[in-house]
């Protein structure tokens, strides 16, 4: 599709004439699209793309058009709940409900300590409610337990940038996209996750015949279609690909040696870590043949330019953190880095998780400071004039560690805000029976999943019921402005977190109040003077400018007005030890190293070339489960489906989770197309309709991991490991094992289903399941009893209803 003004005009989606436009940007994934929401008789009833926006001129995905639809769903929480003795929630107000939280919160902190609370945020949230976080749990609860759903999602983005760069802030941008020769997509289905993205490069493609389209997956994924060279690779070897292919790159001397010699250190230790991953061996661990990695292995060696994204598919594999320094490695020794065209694009999943970890509302501190260097911490100390030894320090704790303290009863209060972990966090039944040890707060405007162990319920605003910034997946800061208030009843995160400060009485040293601004524009001028001298530096960023301009990528400030396109072009990189973010890890036990180890590297000023070892997935198939199990997004749900779930477009196209598999797979098990089928491995089990074909290898499973619901048997991480990268602390949640079971053509009704949910399940009609079952009238139909759900009528196949899986 092209970008003229014909086609901006058509983007429009609402609901007849309006009273206004407001400002905003898409609140869905991380690419940040420009938009203007629809206003009439203060609601919200329809959304357009912004056609001057740089990133998405105009356009928009199917999760972006259809997102305002839950800010008019019927079922959004109005009132705070609470759960009284007999375990039920119960309306309760404001006063209460906080006061409650405010009891919980001291008691915690006199009998567990500081780090007897945890608050668990989004990547949906904006900048002003990270820093808010930051600053409240750091200076104001002395906790150093803070986290978010970006650990489960793109937490590696973060680690591998501070192994190879010293700092957070990915190298290239958008732009770069725009003009690279070579593009390669690293676990990464952008057709599906970032839609808007993927259509601006394949209409680049279309008139000019470039990029060059590398995909890695080991599914045909619609991007794996749109392919030059699709490397479909076994599960869990990503890092055997890369070693494998540096070294054939090294072999041919299509490396950049004053680059290397002038700008980088540790390159003879990488070469030494490949050298033994000839093409025959990396054919032989990744499944790919041998002239397709030659083929890639030349390409990657000689393109002028070279941008690589990843995404879940690497971040969420064994290895996550090596393969993603990996990709650094092979941009340095090309020294294609700092260049147009050029650099890694580690993406984002969500639409502000890396403002999260820029602002300091996850493990690091804000301004991407070490918290492992005094002089750091006496810096926010003085900013925020605290007592620099009240403030914690040391590494960071992700949530599956978090969940381990929970078990061992170390965790008082767990404060969930706006993300829904009982759905997205790996082997989830242990973590809901960790989370039931604590007093747990969820704050979000529905009820999720995760209210089944909410001990409090907040309910929050929605997008386009506040106004803040938010930071996309190439560092560009966007603003949304407040289009309408929310429902009577409802707050915004922001003003939470503001109220909790108050009643908690939060002071700095001085006996001042600790929060001191009272709206997110006061919230982001403090943040500014926290952000300067920084690498994340927006001295330079006003509410107004970000209007006016569309957004600006960071650094901006008084050298940089108009923002940075990418980083490193002057290659000089924030590794000198007083001023880098983190003293980094080891590469392979994921141990934080100290100032002196760090130090003796003498990077000062150079980025990090490191060896990468292949380590295979910890879970492997075996006899009892012989598949490999993956998950992953589908072009039409995001995460949970808390807000797409009540669009009606997007729900009718997807409303039931499913699995694919390869179609000899399926031959050898005698399944058939759409039929029920159960999934087991060793944490647990679901039962979800077979999609039969070529989208995925034989061996491999997919089920999407969007439906959690806790009584239709169909949320993917009953099945997925809790295993979790050494560096990056994500769950490896693309490599587990399973099997498959075929359930025979009878289905035992349960208490909650009826013979509606048989025909919405399986797609066929109330008169065959009637004929099949020798019924003349429904009411025959009653709780428990056994239906037998025919595959054939008159020996014609049925064809249950399965998730629209076409292009848009």
């Amino acid at each position: 599709m092209s970008w003229d003004k014909e086609k901006i005009d058509l983007n429009i989606y609402s609901q007849g004439e309006v009273d206004k436009w407001v400002y905003n940007t898409c609140n869905i994934c991380s690419v940040g699209c420009g938009c203007y929401i629809a206003v009439k008789d203060e609601k919200i009833v329809g959304i357009k793309g912004n056609g001057k926006h740089p990133t998405n001129r105009g356009r928009l995905g199917p999760k972006g058009e259809n997102q305002w639809y839950a800010n008019n769903s019927t079922d959004r929480l109005v009132t705070p709940l609470i759960r009284n003795s007999s375990g039920e929630l119960t309306p309760a107000t404001w006063d209460e409900a906080m006061n409650l939280i405010v009891t919980k919160t001291k008691k915690s902190l006199k009998e567990k300590g500081a780090n007897g609370i945890s608050i668990y945020s989004t990547g949906q949230g904006f900048l002003e409610d990270y820093y808010t976080l930051a600053k409240i749990g750091r200076a104001g609860l002395q906790t150093h337990l803070l986290d978010a759903n970006t650990r489960l999602c793109t937490a590696t983005t973060e680690f591998c940038l501070l192994q190879s760069f010293g700092a957070d802030g990915t190298p290239a941008s958008f732009d770069d996209i725009d003009e690279t020769d070579t593009l390669m997509l690293f676990g990464h289905n952008m057709a599906e996750t970032g839609t808007v993205l993927f259509e601006r490069i394949m209409q680049r493609k279309k008139k000019t015949g470039k990029p060059y389209l590398i995909v890695v997956d080991p599914r045909k994924t619609l991007t794996a279609q749109e392919a030059d060279l699709h490397l479909q690779l076994y599960p869990g070897t990503n890092v055997a690909l890369l070693n494998g292919l540096i070294n054939v790159i090294l072999q041919q001397g299509n490396i950049d040696n004053e680059f290397i010699q002038n700008y980088t250190i540790g390159f003879k230790d990488m070469k030494d870590s490949v050298k033994e991953w000839t093409l025959e061996r990396t054919a032989k661990q990744t499944g790919i043949p041998s002239d397709l990695l030659k083929e890639a292995s030349i390409r990657l060696g000689k393109t002028n330019s070279l941008v690589t994204t990843t995404l879940q598919g690497t971040f969420q594999s064994a290895d996550a953190t090596t393969a993603c320094v990996a990709i650094n490695n092979l941009h340095l020794i090309r020294g294609l880095i700092g260049k147009p065209g050029c650099g890694p694009l580690h993406m984002a999943g969500q639409p502000s998780s890396s403002a999260n970890r820029t602002a300091g509302g996850v493990g690091t501190y804000p301004g991407q400071r070490n918290s492992s260097n005094p002089k750091h911490i006496e810096e926010i100390a003085k900013l925020w004039n605290m007592d620099p030894l009240t403030l914690p320090v040391g590494p960071e704790k992700g949530i599956e560690e978090q969940i381990e303290m929970m078990e061992k009863g170390e965790i008082g209060v767990f404060w969930n805000i706006g993300t829904n972990p009982l759905v997205l966090l790996p082997n989830r039944r242990r973590a809901k029976k960790a989370l039931e040890k604590t007093f747990v707060i969820v704050q979000d405007p529905f009820l999720t999943e995760t209210a089944a162990v909410a001990d409090v319920i907040l309910p929050a605003a929605l997008w386009g019921e506040k106004e803040g910034t938010m930071e996309n997946a190439d560092r560009t800061i966007n603003l949304l402005r407040k289009a309408v208030d929310p429902p009577k009843g409802v707050k915004a995160d922001f003003y939470i977190l503001l109220d909790f400060a108050r009643r908690m009485n939060l002071t700095d040293k001085d006996g001042n109040p600790l929060i001191r601004f009272s709206i997110p524009e006061e919230c982001f001028e403090e943040w500014k003077l926290i952000s300067k001298g920084r690498p994340c530096d927006m001295t330079g960023i006003t509410y107004e400018r970000l209007e006016k301009y569309n957004g600006l990528r960071w650094p901006v400030n008084s050298e940089n007005l108009h923002g940075t396109t990418r980083l490193y072009s002057n290659f000089v990189f924030p590794t000198h030890s007083e001023y880098t973010q983190s003293y980094t890890k080891d590469q392979f036990t994921g141990r934080a190293l100290t100032k002196g180890e760090f130090e003796s590297k003498k990077a000062e000023g150079k980025a990090m070339i490191h060896p990468t070892r292949y380590l295979p997935p910890v879970e492997q198939p075996n006899e009892e489960y012989p598949l490999w199990l993956t998950t992953g997004r589908l072009v039409w749900h995001w995460h949970t489906r808390t807000k797409t779930a009540r669009s009606p477009l997007l729900q009718s196209k997807a409303p039931h989770g499913y699995v694919e598999i390869n179609e000899e797979d399926a031959k050898d098990l005698d399944l058939i197309n759409g039929e029920i089928v159960r999934i087991t491995s060793p944490r647990g089990w679901i039962k979800v309709p077979a999609r039969i074909g070529n989208v995925v290898q034989r061996g491999l499973i997919f089920v999407p991991f969007h439906y959690g619901s806790w009584t239709t048997n169909e949320a993917a991480n009953e099945l997925t490991a809790d295993f979790t990268d050494p560096l990056s602390k994500q769950p490896t949640f693309k490599q587990s094992a399973c099997k498959i079971e075929k359930i025979r053509n009878v289905h035992q009704l349960t208490a909650d289903e009826t013979i509606e949910t048989l025909v919405e399940y399986y797609g066929i009609s109330k008169e065959n399941l009637m004929k099949a079952n020798g019924l003349t009238e429904l009411s025959n139909i009653g709780d428990g009893r056994r239906i037998e759900v025919p595959l054939s009528i008159n020996d014609v196949p049925l064809t249950p209803y399965l998730p629209d899986y076409k292009r848009l």
